[in-house]
């Protein structure tokens, strides 16, 4: 079982990336450097997780049109933006991810800066390309809407904010939930939701697919926070103790190493409860949430 998944996984990563990829911009034209940037960031490697459960989740409710393939990869290039962002001097400070250069030491502060708005920009437009390829227009524009809500301020963009303004300080489990929730979980949410609003779920059962997104997303958060303190730069492809030597409060500095390993448990298996509980079944994006939750890297 564990093989068959692992393959059908690798299989999938590589489907996921033939699609992000087909939507990348050609590096030529007098500001070519930025597209060699947009394209050196995505091109960085990674599990592809948040496209993947997209297209699963579109999967799981019926879909099966190309007009998820733009969203899966204007989905991409927003994580990317975002990963780009975080790496910055005045955020994580970071030289490495995922084993290579992070783009402001592989291009510049300046050109870093510029190459993560490009991706987020780009994203919507490539978002949009979904109305040309058949997707129902009302459909299409409230998974855009979705895309929107949850990158922005009242999602990845407002937990980040809150995530910055309180490094260094103490921060209540209530308050670490909610830059979890918002920083991490929001792209997840928005991942599922896009894929289960073209596949036409019901309004409720776009809910609910939020909350087991949601709690998927925290699991996995509280899972990078486990990482950090446990594993090795090798392993992650990034370096290790990042948090702390930002002086950032975590659930394992908050509640110890062996409560956070439960808290990751308690959650996910919430999640897996709400999985089940949706109409049909797909037993592949099961074993994908679970490898988010557990992973070693």
């Amino acid at each position: 079982m564990a093989d068959n998944f692992k393959e059908r996984f690798s299989q999938a990563v590589k489907e996921t990336e033939t699609v992000v990829y087909s939507y990348l911009p050609e590096e030529t034209g007098h500001q070519k450097t930025i597209f060699e940037a947009m394209n050196y960031s995505v091109k960085a490697g990674g599990k592809r997780l948040r496209p993947l459960l997209m297209r699963e989740v579109y999967r799981l409710f019926g879909g099966n049109g190309p007009e998820i393939e733009p969203f899966m990869a204007a989905m991409e290039m927003i994580h990317t933006s975002s990963l780009i962002h975080d790496d910055l001097p005045c955020m994580d400070n970071d030289e490495y991810r995922r084993g290579k250069l992070t783009t402001w030491k592989a291009y510049g502060y300046d050109m870093a800066v510029l190459a993560g708005d490009a991706l987020m920009i780009y994203a919507f437009e490539t978002a949009s390309k979904a109305f040309s390829m058949g997707a129902d227009p009302a459909k299409a524009g409230r998974a855009i809407g979705i895309l929107a809500e949850k990158t922005g301020i009242y999602g990845m963009i407002g937990g980040q904010t809150v995530d910055v303004e309180l490094t260094g300080k103490a921060v209540p489990r209530e308050k670490l939930d909610f830059i979890y929730r918002l920083k991490t979980g929001a792209l997840l949410e928005a991942s599922m939701m896009i894929g289960a609003v073209l596949a036409g779920a019901t309004v409720e059962e776009i809910k609910e697919v939020e909350t087991m997104a949601s709690e998927v997303g925290l699991a996995f958060q509280i899972q990078d926070d486990i990482l950090d303190v446990t594993s090795t730069q090798e392993e992650l492809g990034k370096p290790v103790l990042s948090d702390e030597k930002n002086e950032k409060t975590t659930y394992v500095t908050l509640e110890g190493l062996e409560k956070a390993k439960r808290d990751v448990k308690e959650i996910s298996d919430r999640a897996a409860g709400r999985l089940a509980g949706l109409p049909g079944k797909n037993e592949f994006l099961y074993n994908i949430i679970e490898m988010l939750v557990n992973r070693r890297n």
